[in-house]
């Protein structure tokens, strides 16, 4: 009982020694989840029950989040302090900008979805939308080189939605996420406007070295291409080209020219032992 006791003191000297150091302000995590539910209900009124009566009222929610957005940069002993004031105003200043762009990713969607009744359908309901607002807010972040915050705005993200998108990843207009489930989009993505992506696709990398993370590891997606589900791209060398249509199951590691079909045939196995189809990938 005296050695747990000792035990129990070490522990707590080490723990106490940790939150010195880290100074904590606010619990980050959640503290930047309710940011972040907020910046959406104040964007989007589907979300939120709340009711504005005149733009004042508007204008003073957005001095109170910048103002907690400074206090969450802040917090985050990233030596933030200096940059902190900057970051929330210039971050505010692009606000209307990417409100702009969601709007676009949701007419986007409801237009290419015959199952999408309203664009406010498309906002409410479907997980692909909310995946890309989200990310769209941490890839601001992530421009004024916010350390953590981007990540764990995608992350929380990737908990309510199944769509993993690094902040850093550079996604043009409109986007648009089919269903969406198992999507995976590294931090060196590149993709072109008018992008069609559906569930399972991954945009990876060949290789997960550490000494790689400043190169760019992940496919380049140019504008028009549609990748169908379970496709998987990888390499930062791998270029679709402009136009290009990429079919279910195909694992590609090599650039596809403008306007091509890249598909993958199954071989299939009867059991009188004749063979059907073969696997390839055609161009």
């Amino acid at each position: 009982m005296i050695n747990n006791n000792h035990n129990l003191s070490l522990f707590a000297d080490k723990l106490l020694k940790n939150r010195k150091e880290y100074k904590p302000r606010n619990p980050i995590k959640l503290a930047s989840r309710s940011f972040l539910n907020e910046i959406l209900e104040l964007l989007f009124p589907h979300y939120s029950v709340k009711s504005y009566y005149n733009a004042e009222e508007i204008e003073s929610k957005m001095y109170l989040l910048r103002r907690n957005l400074h206090e969450i940069l802040i917090s985050l002993n990233n030596g933030m302090e200096e940059r902190a004031a900057e970051c929330s105003n210039t971050f505010f200043e692009n606000i209307p900008k990417l409100h702009s762009l969601l709007m676009n990713d949701a007419i986007a969607i409801c237009n290419g979805d015959p199952a999408a009744a309203s664009k406010d359908e498309v906002i409410l309901a479907y997980p692909g939308f909310m995946a890309i607002a989200i990310y769209r807010l941490a890839h601001e972040l992530y421009k004024l080189n916010i350390p953590l915050l981007p990540r764990i705005f995608t992350e929380y993200a990737h908990q309510i939605s199944g769509i993993d998108i690094h902040p850093g990843a550079k996604i043009g207009e409109p986007f648009f996420i089919d269903h969406g489930t198992g999507i995976v989009i590294g931090e060196t993505t590149v993709i072109g406007n008018n992008v069609k992506i559906y569930q399972g696709v991954t945009l990876g990398a060949l290789s997960v070295s550490k000494n790689l993370g400043n190169t760019k590891r992940h496919p380049t997606i140019e504008d028009n291409v549609i990748i169908y589900s379970n496709a998987v791209i990888l390499g930062g060398n791998t270029v679709l080209g402009k136009g290009s249509t990429i079919g279910g199951n195909v694992w590609l590691t090599r650039s596809v020219p403008a306007n091509a079909v890249v598909f993958h045939t199954s071989e299939i196995n009867f059991k009188d032992g004749t063979i059907e189809g073969e696997n390839n990938f055609v161009i």
